[in-house]
């Protein structure tokens, strides 16, 4: 009966167990504390009680932007001698995909000593998407205008450098 006599601050009803009585002590040098009535004990051998939740969850950080990675342009000759085959390897080191850009050759018009009378740069659209972690090659034709590259002249690209998204 609810409320009734012995309803006092430590009595409990309906789980048979005796208000009056204070839980036993541990035995001499079992190394174990005391615990209340209904928590597990260590060691997981409780019954019924209440568990801990679990440990929050560590936020993934935001992955890494794309990071291109040029390799040095691998040179072939072309059909004409203004214009040159150009391979480049792209090697994406970041934690997205590069998406979109522009792959910048710096082009140099050697004279027939072996004198460097000009570089020309131009542009073309990188071989995108680039995945994350990937490798990816591409072959370029590099022109310069015929009017550029007298008899005797010839093209070298020496440098590229990319922009991407």
């Amino acid at each position: 009966m609810p409320g009734g006599p012995g309803a006092g601050p430590g009595a409990t009803t309906g789980t048979g167990a005796k208000p009056d009585r204070p839980p036993k002590p541990p035995a001499p040098g079992s190394g174990s504390t005391p615990s209340a009535p209904g928590t597990p004990k260590p060691g997981g051998g409780g019954g019924g009680g209440t568990t801990s939740p679990p440990p929050p969850a560590k936020p993934t950080p935001p992955p890494t932007p794309a990071a291109l990675k040029l390799s040095a342009p691998q040179r072939a000759p072309a059909d004409k001698r203004w214009c040159e085959k150009v391979t480049v390897e792209f090697r994406n080191t970041g934690g997205t995909p590069a998406r979109s850009g522009t792959i910048t050759f710096a082009t140099h018009i050697i004279g027939a000593l072996g004198v460097d009378w000009a570089t020309i740069r131009s542009s073309q659209p990188l071989p995108a998407p680039i995945a994350a972690g990937a490798t990816r090659s591409q072959t370029y034709t590099v022109c310069l205008e015929s009017w550029r590259v007298p008899l005797g002249m010839r093209v070298e690209t020496q440098d590229v450098s990319a922009v991407w998204e």
